[in-house]
């Protein structure tokens, strides 16, 4: 079926839920059918959904926001799916936007120009790149808006947060590995799109204000120790044994500082509960991609050249202090 289904995993935040359905409602862009994939919240979110037009599968328990838009993907019947978070407030032509980029035959993916929601001329993000030792960055994070960041660009990667995907490509890349739960579950979609010759475009023109993880909060100890955990599973699951040799000391570097950030933030701890979960599953997954055929070759290259990328941007615009060391202590070969 042609049009747009948007798919809003949700868990609380009633609050959110609202007026997010508010600006769907005032989209230039038709959309076909809302659905809410509720993570079994014990606020009224379920009520408030349904009451604004959308369709709500209630689940039991939280999933996890990769089982959630697993779920919604399954249940979508239109060629194009748009994945939104509860915290995005997408200005009216959002939609449009992307949807004008889809229509270019070789473009699977868009995703916009994500601003900050208290501060629009800071950029909360705009798509997503990768090093070489697993850590990933949301290009333009925390960055004042400008040229920089306003220039249409073709894409390996795209947050799940705020993005327009073509239904086929769900068909052909899979589904969201669920064992990632949030964060990085995107990252990891990007890798197997990019590995199948898929890619997407950045849509700068299509804008939308981001509250950035309101429901537990961007430095929430649940939120830092999934990520440490998915950078391994990322290694584990991306990584054969000659890039473990070959990367071996930028993963070091990279893991280690990372967690130098968390800990100034005083998650130390939740950084070495995420490294440990996520060592205890790396043989299991290495073990699943070795009898499902094994390592494409060819992810090298893509690698390095979202690291390249990662360089050049953040020498532009000036270097994060994480990766000034990074780059410093370690070079491309």
């Amino acid at each position: 079926m042609s049009g747009i289904t948007v798919i809003i995993p949700h868990w609380n935040r009633c609050d959110l839920i609202g007026p997010l359905l508010d600006r769907l409602q005032g989209q230039t862009c038709p959309i076909q059918e809302i659905l809410v994939i509720d993570n079994g919240s014990t606020d009224k979110s379920v009520e408030v959904a349904k009451a604004k037009g959308a369709r709500v599968i209630e689940l039991e328990q939280n999933v996890g926001f990769a089982a959630a838009v697993n779920r919604g993907v399954r249940e979508a019947r239109t060629d194009m799916i748009a994945i939104l978070n509860n915290d995005v407030d997408p200005q009216p032509d959002w939609l449009e936007q992307l949807q004008k980029a889809l229509a270019e035959p070789r473009v699977f993916f868009a995703t916009g120009k994500l601003v900050d929601a208290s501060r629009p001329d800071i950029v909360d993000g705009t798509y997503d790149t990768l090093s070489r030792g697993a850590c990933a960055w949301r290009v333009g994070h925390g960055r004042h808006d400008g040229p920089l960041w306003s220039r249409r660009r073709r894409i390996r990667m795209a947050p799940m947060t705020a993005t327009l995907f073509r239904a086929e490509l769900f068909r052909r890349v899979g589904l969201l590995d669920e064992r990632f739960g949030s964060y990085l579950e995107d990252v990891d979609f990007g890798l197997r799109c990019a590995m199948l010759g898929c890619f997407g475009m950045y849509v700068p023109e299509a804008v939308a204000r981001h509250a950035g993880s309101a429901t537990l909060g961007a430095w929430h100890s649940e939120t830092v120790r999934r990520i440490a955990r998915n950078q391994v599973l990322l290694v584990a699951k991306h990584y054969p044994l000659r890039y473990l040799f070959r990367y071996g000391w930028p993963i070091l570097l990279g893991q280690i500082l990372w967690g130098g950030v968390a800990l100034r933030h005083g998650r130390g701890l939740a950084y070495l509960a995420g490294k440990i979960e996520g060592l205890m599953l790396f043989r299991r997954i290495r073990r699943e991609v070795a009898r499902g055929g094994g390592w494409p070759r060819g992810l090298s290259k893509i690698i390095e050249h979202s690291e390249s990328e990662i360089y050049h941007l953040q020498r532009t615009a000036g270097f994060d202090p994480y990766w000034r060391l990074y780059f410093a202590l370690t070079s491309l070969t």
